[in-house]
């Protein structure tokens, strides 16, 4: 009776045991698994055969997208998403009407590449280089107003500000110092535009910071050629800097707001601030968080004001993370998936997508 007691006793204290280990053991399991949640991507709305590349919103929640003329066939240079989810030409459909080979107008886009909402007014690029051939005529920045919905100004480049080969691609407004900044993706280089003169400065022409680094990209074992320069771009309003990227290159720069006033200054104020993944567009949050897509891996990373770099999301539902724009705490993209187009892209789908902002 004793020794059954005894391995009675040896048999409770193994089970306890076991029993500890299997809580630890999924405790552990536990927190694993809270530090790889990744925030839930929402898609906003959807394109079918309609390659959306940028988006931005309004301080009220209007959403913009755009669609480049990389092709034939788009339908639309600028639309507004309804809240009901109603896609609708934007500022209307005269706008949007012109086609490739017809007479070109100073009332129509010929070929946008980014939509930008600052305060309550619309800046819409148009490069007027559709095919990404020779510009036609001067690119320029067409300005809507929000409460009317109609044109108030027309900003075209001078023609010192650009070339043939020129790719205007984004813009920043900066109001501390009432100018625009531009980089121009076809002949590397930036364009600074005076908003009380309207006249534009082309700066810091195939400078290295501004020049591609390479002429590829990899995704997948798959070679996507293209060379394409100063690119994405983004104001740190808190520090008075200008960040931009070269698409295809691995090299974040910036430059003080400040010497692009003074002009003479700014190659002498050029930072090299990081290697990076190559992104396409760039934006950054109150907090001073730099967000840019690492292509080739189907993710959106953040650098954080100490200089570390942190990933938001990454995965299939990540595909070209293209430009970005934020609204009520909500990180917003694009997924152009330039690298798997073909030249028929009728059954592919294009979205615009949500995350939520890290709190970190």
């Amino acid at each position: 009776m004793k020794k059954n007691i005894a391995i009675l006793s040896i048999c409770l204290a193994i089970f306890s045991s076991c029993k500890d280990k299997t809580r630890d053991t999924v405790d552990i399991k536990v927190s694993e698994s809270i530090e790889i949640i990744e925030p839930q991507i929402d898609v906003v709305t959807e394109f079918k055969g309609q390659q959306v590349t940028g988006v931005t919103l309004s301080d009220s929640g209007r959403i913009f997208v755009n669609f480049p003329r990389w092709r034939k066939g788009v339908t639309n240079s600028v639309m507004e998403i309804k809240e009901d989810g109603q896609q609708m030409s934007y500022p209307n459909h005269e706008w949007n009407s012109w086609e490739i080979d017809l007479p070109i107008s100073d009332t129509q886009f010929v070929g946008v590449q980014s939509v930008v909402a600052f305060e309550n007014l619309l800046y819409v690029v148009d490069t007027r280089s559709p095919l990404f051939k020779n510009v036609l005529d001067a690119p320029r920045v067409y300005v809507f107003d929000f409460n009317t919905d109609e044109l108030v100004e027309t900003i075209f480049l001078n023609s010192d500000s650009y070339f043939k080969d020129s790719y205007i691609n984004d813009l920043r407004v900066d109001k501390e110092n009432n100018k625009i900044y531009l980089t121009d993706s076809g002949h590397a280089g930036l364009v600074i535009v005076d908003l009380k003169t309207k006249k534009s400065t082309r700066v810091l022409t195939d400078h290295t910071s501004t020049t591609a680094e390479v002429s590829s990209l990899t995704f997948n074992n798959k070679v996507w050629n293209n060379t394409v320069h100063s690119d994405g771009i983004a104001l740190d309003t808190k520090n008075d800097r200008l960040y931009y990227h070269a698409l295809t290159g691995y090299s974040l720069y910036s430059v003080s707001t400040d010497s692009l006033v003074l002009s003479s200054e700014i190659e002498k104020n050029v930072k090299l601030e990081a290697k990076t993944a190559a992104p396409d567009g760039m934006i950054i949050d109150q907090s001073g968080n730099l967000y840019y897509a690492d292509l080739e891996s189907n993710k959106i990373q953040y650098r954080k004001p100490d200089g570390s770099i942190r990933t938001l999301v990454e995965g299939d539902k990540v595909k070209w993370a293209d430009t970005f724009s934020i609204y009520n705490n909500y990180l917003y993209f694009t997924n152009s998936r330039i690298n798997e187009v073909t030249p028929d892209i009728s059954e592919m789908s294009f979205t615009v997508n949500k995350v939520l902002l890290p709190i970190d």
